[in-house]
C-alpha cells in the first residue's frame, strides 16, 4: 500500500510540474501576467523546489530498508555510470543549453526590452545535441536507475522514467511549433533520448 502511496504522490507531483510548464497554461499566465511573464519561469523553479524537497523527505522516511546490496564490481560499473551521467548532464546544461534562461534569470534580465524578431531562429545541434536532442533527460534516467537501494527508488525512478519520456515528447511538439522544419529535420537526424540509435544523414 505504501509503494502505491509514493507512485500516486510523485506521478501527482510530476503532472502538475508538467502542467504548470504548458503550451495551454503557459500562455495563460502569458495573458494574465502580460509584460510580467517574464518573471513566470522563476516562480515556476521555485514552486517545484518548494514540493520536491518534502516529498523527497516523505519518500525517505516512507521507506528506508535497501534491497539490492552492490558487490564491488558492480559497485564500479554503478560509480562509473553516475559518474559519467553527472558529467554529461551538467555539460549539457551549462555548454549545450542557457543555464541562466532555465532558472529565468534572462528572462529577468531581459524584462520590458524588446525582443528579437529572429530570437528563435538558431537551432543549436553541436556537442552532445549532436548526439541526441534531449541529453540531459538521457542521463537524468541513467542517473536515477543508478542509484537504486530501495523498493521505493524502483517506484519513483520507474514514475520518473515514464514522466521524462511523455514529457520529452511534449516537449518535441513545443519545439516543433517554435522552430517548424528545421526541428523537424534534426528529429530525422539525430535521435531522440538513446545515441547512436539512428544513422544521421547527410546534408544535402
Amino acid at each position: 500500500m505504501k509503494y502505491l502511496i509514493i507512485a500516486s504522490m510523485w506521478a501527482g507531483y510530476c503532472a502538475l510540474h508538467s502542467y504548470l510548464i504548458s503550451i495551454g497554461f503557459s500562455n495563460l499566465m502569458n495573458r494574465l501576467l502580460k509584460k510580467y511573464y517574464a518573471f513566470y519561469r522563476v516562480l515556476y523553479i521555485l514552486i517545484s523546489l518548494f514540493l520536491l524537497i518534502p516529498l523527497i523527505n516523505y519518500t525517505a522516511q516512507l521507506d528506508n530498508k535497501e534491497i539490492i546490496i552492490y558487490g564491488p564490481v558492480l559497485n564500479i560499473l554503478r560509480y562509473l555510470l553516475i559518474s559519467g551521467s553527472l558529467i554529461m548532464f551538467f555539460w549539457a546544461f551549462f555548454f549545450d543549453y542557457d543555464p541562466l534562461s532555465f532558472f529565468g534569470v534572462r528572462q529577468i534580465i531581459n524584462f520590458g526590452k524588446v525582443k528579437k524578431t529572429n530570437e528563435s531562429d538558431e537551432l543549436k545541434k553541436s556537442g552532445l545535441l549532436g548526439i541526441m536532442r534531449h541529453p540531459m533527460y538521457f542521463a537524468l534516467i541513467v542517473y536515477l536507475w543508478s542509484q537504486t537501494h530501495k523498493m521505493a527508488d524502483i517506484v519513483v525512478n520507474a514514475v520518473l522514467t515514464v514522466y521524462i519520456i511523455i514529457g520529452t515528447i511534449l516537449e518535441e511538439k513545443k519545439l516543433v511549433l517554435e522552430f517548424g522544419e528545421k526541428y523537424i529535420k534534426y528529429q530525422k537526424e539525430v535521435p531522440m533520448l538513446i545515441p547512436f540509435t539512428k544513422a544521421k544523414r547527410k546534408q544535402t
